[in-house]
């Protein structure tokens, strides 16, 4: 199927899927005689697996670490993940994304409270940092 077809299939564009490629997530696709990119159902469950993870807050970084592992999670049934930390498996790239993300929600929370404080002051006492 060509790439407007793949997109719509794995509910995506064909930006995203030329993205994908560039970014080394998905393999280039076989081209037509024309030289149109050419995709199979393998393709769009990869971009199918590729959108899931993203969704779960990992990032384009973090998949094109573990691109080999990719089709695995992509087949009838998926394989499942390790949760033992390997070097080879999702679990590290897993664990340091939740740091990240604690660390945001931490940054975030010592945020709010400083702008709370301030309107419950009155404004009255501005942060040196402002």
């Amino acid at each position: 199927m060509r790439i407007g077809d793949a997109a719509a299939a794995a509910g995506t564009t064909p930006r995203a899927l030329r993205f994908y490629e560039q970014r080394g997530l998905l393999r280039p696709p076989a081209r037509s005689a024309s030289g149109q990119r050419e995709y199979g159902p393998p393709d769009v469950a990869r971009v199918r697996v590729i959108r899931r993870l993203l969704a779960l807050g990992l990032t384009v970084n973090d998949l094109a670490s573990r691109v080999h592992r990719l089709d695995l999670l992509g087949e009838d049934p998926p394989q499942r993940c390790s949760p033992s930390p390997g070097p080879d498996t999702f679990a590290p790239v897993v664990l340091a994304r939740l740091a990240d993300l604690d660390a945001e929600i931490a940054r975030l929370t010592a945020l709010r409270a400083g702008l709370a404080h301030h309107i419950a002051t009155g404004g009255a006492d501005i942060p040196d940092y402002v």
